[in-house]
């Protein structure tokens, strides 16, 4: 598979990687090259005597190197691979290794004996009903006391919060997570991450309170809620739904772009989410991905930001479908058609229609024509061909990266957000999709 230096640059974990791997990508740097079909292989010399040996799996995208780094992928496998993608002929060896061939036999071995069917055990079909109702009644007991929680902070006030310590917070969080409520303790976490010193925090402060009680009522009264909204709600709380049994469902096919990625990292998980849009059902879609920081396990799906893929993708069940599984895809051309919205009201049309059917939702893809990055009131905004005016995410880390392309022009964009708040994460520039 043949990338551009921005999808693979696209992988850094962060900032420094990214660095380190560009200056990695000189030939100058490594002591052996090597490819074939199936993998990429590489001898660093570093400051010891052992040059470190790197070497990257291209069917599935995997990396290993011996360096002593936790990051995934490290800067010598971005490193080997940005430079592979500007200057092929320089890998001349053919036949890898020993140290490459035993590590792509284990990967080989570990993918048989996965698809090796496990003798299923009889179980008593009772079991994982009686499961689900005690779970289902920990949940509502949590939510029970997370409500009293919330009505008491609402009659004390919240002026006080900016001075209130971390474990006002952090055991309603833990009593989630005890009751098996992971959603309503990840909605509590991000409460507990407003920005207090900041103007207008109260606004934000309400707004998530407001989104937490939605929740909390509509899984109060689950039954009287439409089937699929009933599915967002669970969701929601903390309930997963079986990836597996959702591959068996017939998908949506389209030639679908990915416009960007945007990875969090909390307690080593990291989680990852591409942002794909469909060309001819101009549908927009979310994937994630979740490994853990240093265990070197690869993403289970090779997606690179700005490219173009024919996939069959499922959607999860939801009043207003946005999260997805790629269930076959084939890489293609990149393909920078653009399809979307004329402007902000159109994106604050479709956002009022959303709340109709899915009154608490997260951040969505949104494709907008003619964006103009403009400073106004000491912050940036972005601003269509109306004059009309939506904020952009304070702390957008690629803000002079967009002003550099944009140079005062008007740019077709792919945005990220809800509400009042979006993140830029790539544009149509001189007929190629960029990504931020």
């Amino acid at each position: 598979m043949n990338l551009s230096d921005e999808q693979v640059l696209a992988m850094a974990p962060d900032e420094s990687s990214r660095k380190s791997g560009k200056d990695l990508s000189n030939p100058a740097k490594w002591v052996s090259k090597g490819a074939n079909e199936q993998a990429l292989w590489g001898e660093c010399q570093g400051s010891g005597s052992k040059p470190y040996q790197t070497q990257i799996d291209r069917i599935s995208m995997a990396f290993k190197c011996s360096c002593p780094s936790r990051k995934f992928p490290c800067k010598h496998g971005l490193g080997l691979l940005l430079l592979y993608s500007r200057q092929q002929v320089v890998f001349t060896e053919q036949t890898p290794p020993s140290w490459v061939s035993e590590w792509l036999a284990q990967r080989t071995e570990k993918v048989e004996k996965k698809a090796i069917p496990v003798p299923e055990k009889k179980m008593d079909p009772t079991v994982p009903t009686k499961r689900l109702e005690a779970r289902q009644q920990k949940v509502s007991d949590g939510a029970d006391e997370l409500l009293r929680w919330m009505k008491d902070l609402v009659r004390n006030g919240i002026m006080d919060m900016p001075e209130r310590d971390h474990s006002f917070f952090e055991n309603m969080i833990r009593r989630m997570v005890d009751a098996q409520a992971s959603g309503l303790a990840g909605m509590l976490r991000e409460l507990a991450n407003t920005s207090f010193y900041q103007d207008g925090w109260q606004t934000l402060f309400l707004e998530q309170l407001i989104r937490i009680y939605l929740v909390v009522q509509g899984y109060q009264h689950l039954g009287q809620l439409p089937l699929a909204l009933q599915q967002d709600i669970r969701n929601m709380a903390g309930f997963t739904q079986s990836q597996e049994e959702l591959k068996e469902q017939t998908g949506v096919k389209d030639t679908w772009q990915i416009l960007g990625k945007q990875t969090t990292e909390e307690d080593r998980l990291v989680t990852e989410r591409y942002w794909l849009y469909g060309i001819h059902t101009q549908r927009s879609a979310m994937v994630l991905q979740f490994y853990v920081r240093g265990q070197g396990i690869p993403p289970s799906q090779a997606l690179f930001p700005g490219s173009t893929i024919q996939a069959e993708l499922v959607f999860y069940p939801s009043a207003a479908p946005l999260r997805a599984l790629v269930k076959q895809q084939i890489t293609l051309p990149p393909n920078p058609a653009f399809g979307g919205y004329p402007g902000w009201q159109e994106v604050m049309k479709a956002q009022t229609a959303l709340s109709e059917v899915l009154p608490v939702y997260g951040d969505r893809l949104y494709t907008v024509a003619s964006l103009v990055p403009v400073w106004h009131e000491e912050r940036w905004w972005l601003q269509d061909g109306r004059q009309q005016l939506m904020p952009v995410k304070k702390d957008f880390p690629h803000i002079w990266k967009l002003l550099a392309l944009s140079g005062g022009r008007s740019l077709h964009m792919a945005v990220t957000g809800r509400n009042r708040q979006y993140e830029p994460i790539g544009v149509w520039h001189e007929q190629e999709y960029k990504i931020l």
